[in-house]
């Protein structure tokens, strides 16, 4: 019930009072929520819960923050952009912890994104023991990889190198160059006019390379040299019919100077399969300098204590922290371990590491990049930071900071949520996991359906009364207490036998996986079930296809890479057989990772659907009295796109004291496309109306097209009816970029068996959402394919056909397959944190 006059001008009002919000598909929305309490936003995926939480309520906290800020130094900040709100009373500040990838480079890790490195630094600078004979103490930075005093100056702070070897650049010695024996150069015409140049200058090219002198092949491999010959049209004609200079490059040469300097995503990943990386001589990977190596606190290094497990960092810290008869503090070149100065920092780092170890991340190590650490798990260290700093009356704005967590660590998670609202704090989560909205003390249930069919609060209040709420999707999942519906499992058509796996946590690990079925691999999160599913079992079958994974990419024909350089990991199948892997004719990994990182990758431009849209508009009267081909309804394409905007359908628009901003481009109004093109009309709609409509706006309008209907209708049958055919691939969120892709999986034409990898595929969907992937993936089986999940939601692990449960615990203390064998006989095994929630699920 909207909120009365009265209560509005109540000063003591305990509630924040959202008034009239259009952000997004939120149509005048009203809606209250008390402060100092756990609220969770739920609905299905699209529906505008995060449209209300984030877009809206903490997007107009930051709003009134940003104008309260001189405007000199709001250039400095990055401000969110005001909401289309009428107003918001009882509006605390506001702290938002999103569900965020890390960024894609070496540098950042744990330690930095909890500022416990910055705290372990000064204590190896203030109370570290110094070499004898060391003139002064180390300033802080020079204890960090980050800064220019203390990166290593071979590998620059980042503890690997990337090597090019002779083993690297030729895979097969037995082959000659004129059969590709050198693989790393390039294809086509350029490897061949390689060729041509070598005969020139008199190497023989159909001698096997293991017989060529390793002179010629360190030459051939390595020289720095760039000779300029002539090439003869009749000793060469398969190359030109006309006398050119060419000029040689090395192999190495070829492969660097693609790495530095190659735009194109798909060259890149080409050539970075022949450079190995390794840990840095000097530094031994730690990225430091020596003289900062040889500081130690209680006899170990900086290095060694940035590798522990928090859990070991913590215990290794208590006896410094727990010393209560510390002599004051002194300055000393030696040794400051027992000053009052190391008690402090001491204490200090146990008390901050046991909030992350509280949260279930004790299996994390200080110097784990972030790049190779989940959202959940990156919100989580975020959030562990918020606890520490000990604010009062702060409105926390959380998206899902149960995802990624098994049901075993939720319980901890709580447990700090429950503090922080002690603390006088307000928790607005956004969540679909149903346990922990039934510990809420409200919600806020968004719906009924998704875009054009959500937009509107079914319910707000105490969380038992959505039992009544008729219209609510999310009411079913709540109350839910039936157990899961029996289902006979598929019977395997043979098996993959995994022998000696030795990969981070996994330690001689022997896994049998059947093929034709659906499995679940299953534990506690840092059990290792991502590094099975995602690194050793995608390289294994990559070893055995002979060629890259076949990742459900990023819409390469919208957008050139960014040109960020790769860090690359080691080859995770080193030293596994693999018994059965003849049956496996493909392998797809479906991900999270977004569609594109511009807006000029879209939702029809990834699928394909959008080529026979053009070709639709390029065989109507009025385009062919033009002569207008395909490519002129291309965004993409100067010809026929918006030049103001340059296809974008907005401009960035520089303000004064303002960062920029972008807003609707005034020539074109956001449709992308010049007038002339948008004369064109196809049943009655121009290009840019095709582009606005809706998954199932255009299914009915397309139904007819063979090139369109089959991806619509796969797009509809994962549930996102609701997304716009034009909708940027950087508005989408991760759950929705992976059913984008496995969608497009869906349409393809069956090619042998494949088989599909698939990392915590349920992450950021609500249950309903859940159920309509999993019907998906069960058709996949269906079909004669291998579905391998790694998933923490029990629902999906029921109904699987066989579960690997690993564990039993994180980190160190798991990597063992724990128990396998169909759900119902892992819900019995004494030994698995999995056993008892699975049992939950299958009984209740």
């Amino acid at each position: 019930m909207p909120p009365t006059p009265a209560q509005r001008d109540d000063e003591f009002d305990p509630c924040v009072r959202v008034f009239g919000t259009r952000v997004h598909n939120l149509r005048g929305v009203d809606v209250a929520a008390p402060r100092d309490a756990l609220v969770a936003f739920t609905g299905i995926s699209g529906s505008g819960k995060s449209s209300l939480a984030f877009g809206t309520i903490y997007a107009e906290a930051q709003r009134r923050y940003f104008e309260s800020v001189a405007p000199y130094a709001r250039r400095l900040l990055q401000p969110v952009g005001a909401p289309k709100v009428d107003d918001i009373t009882g509006l605390p500040p506001a702290v938002a912890l999103q569900q965020r990838r890390g960024t894609a480079t070496s540098r950042s890790t744990v330690g930095t994104v909890t500022t416990l490195s910055n705290l372990l630094r000064m204590l190896f600078s203030r109370a570290g023991t110094y070499p004898r004979g060391s003139a002064e103490r180390l300033d802080s930075d020079a204890f960090s990889p980050n800064t220019a005093v203390g990166a290593c100056p071979r590998c620059h702070g980042l503890g690997r190198i990337h090597e090019v070897t002779e083993q690297t650049l030729v895979p097969d010695p037995s082959l000659t160059i004129r059969e590709g024996a050198v693989a790393a150069w390039p294809g086509a015409w350029q490897g061949q006019n390689l060729r041509d140049i070598l005969i020139t200058l008199g190497y023989d090219i159909d001698k096997p390379w293991r017989k060529l002198p390793k002179r010629q092949r360190d030459w051939i491999l390595f020289t720095d040299d760039q000779p300029t010959v002539e090439i003869d049209p009749a000793q060469h004609p398969v190359t030109a019919d006309y006398y050119y200079n060419g000029t040689f490059s090395s192999a190495e040469r070829h492969v660097r100077h693609t790495l530095a300097n190659s735009q194109s995503a798909m060259m890149r990943r080409r050539v970075l399969q022949y450079v190995d990386s390794v840990d840095c001589g000097l530094c031994h990977g730690s990225g430091l300098r020596p003289e900062a190596l040889k500081v130690t606190f209680a006899g170990r290094s900086i290095a060694d204590y940035v590798a522990m497990p928090l859990t070991e960092l913590a215990d290794a810290l208590r006896p410094t922290a727990a010393r209560i008869d510390a002599a004051a503090a002194y300055e000393s070149t030696e040794s400051g371990e027992h000053t009052e100065v190391a008690t402090m920092i001491a204490a200090d780092l146990v008390a901050r590491i046991e909030v992350l170890i509280d949260l279930g991340l004790g299996y994390l190590t200080l110097n784990r990049r972030t790049p190779t650490v989940s959202p959940g798990e990156l919100q989580r260290l975020r959030l562990a930071t918020q606890l520490r700093a000990g604010l009062f009356g702060v409105l926390y704005v959380l998206d899902e900071p149960s995802a990624g967590l098994h049901p075993a660590d939720a319980e901890p998670l709580l447990d700090v949520l429950d503090r922080l609202r002690r603390a006088g704090n307000s928790l607005f989560v956004v969540e679909h996991d149903m346990d922990v909205v039934r510990r809420a003390d409200w919600i806020v249930d968004v719906g009924p359906g998704a875009g054009e069919l959500g937009g509107r609060v079914l319910y707000s209040g105490p969380v038992a009364g959505l039992r009544d709420v008729d219209d609510s999707i999310t009411r079913r999942y709540i109350f839910d207490t039936e157990p899961a519906a029996p289902r006979t499992p598929r019977t395997p058509t043979s098996r993959l036998a995994l022998r000696g796996i030795c990969f981070h946590n996994l330690r001689d690990v022997d896994v049998d996986l059947p093929l034709g079925v659906y499995t679940a691999v299953t534990g506690v999160s840092g059990s290792g079930k991502s590094t099975l599913v995602v690194k050793v079992l995608t390289d294994v079958v990559n070893r055995h296809l002979g060629r890259a994974v076949n990742v459900a990419e990023t819409d390469s024909d919208a957008e050139d890479s960014d040109g960020e350089i790769v860090d690359l990991d080691r080859d995770a199948s080193i030293g596994v057989t693999a018994d059965g892997i003849e049956a496996i004719n493909r392998l797809v990994a479906v991900d999270q990772r977004p569609i594109g990182r511009t807006p000029r990758s879209t939702l029809a431009t990834y699928t394909g659907l959008f080529d026979a849209v053009r070709r639709e508009f390029a065989a109507t009267p009025a385009a062919r009295r033009r002569g207008w081909t395909a490519g002129r309804f291309s965004f993409n394409v100067a010809e026929g796109r918006c030049e103001t905007c340059q296809g974008e359908g907005f401009v960035a628009v520089e303000l004064l004291f303002l960062p920029g901003t972008y807003a609707t481009c005034p020539t074109c109004g956001g449709a992308r496309y010049n007038e002339a093109t948008l004369k064109v009309r196809y049943r009655g709609r121009t290009i840019a109306d095709v582009l606005a409509m809706t998954v199932d706006e255009a299914a009915e309008f397309l139904a007819d097209i063979a090139g369109t209907a089959r991806s619509l209708t796969t797009l509809r049958e994962v549930g996102l009816g609701y997304l716009r055919l034009g909708q940027p691939a950087t508005e989408l969120s991760g759950g929705e970029a992976q059913r984008i892709k496995l969608a497009s999986e869906l349409q393809r034409p069956r090619r042998g068996h494949t088989l599909y990898v698939l990392d915590e595929p349920t992450t950021g969907l609500h249950p309903a959402d859940v159920d309509l992937l999993d019907a998906q993936l069960h058709r996949l089986v269906d079909a004669g394919n291998t579905v391998v999940v790694a998933e923490h939601d029990m629902r999906m692990v029921a109904g699987s056909d066989w579960v690997i449960d690993l564990g039993p615990g994180a980190g160190d203390n798991g990597g063992r397959v724990v128990a396998a064998g169909t759900p119902r006989d892992v819900s019995r095994a004494e030994n698995s944190r999995t056993a008892p929630y699975l049992a939950a699920r299958l009984t209740r």
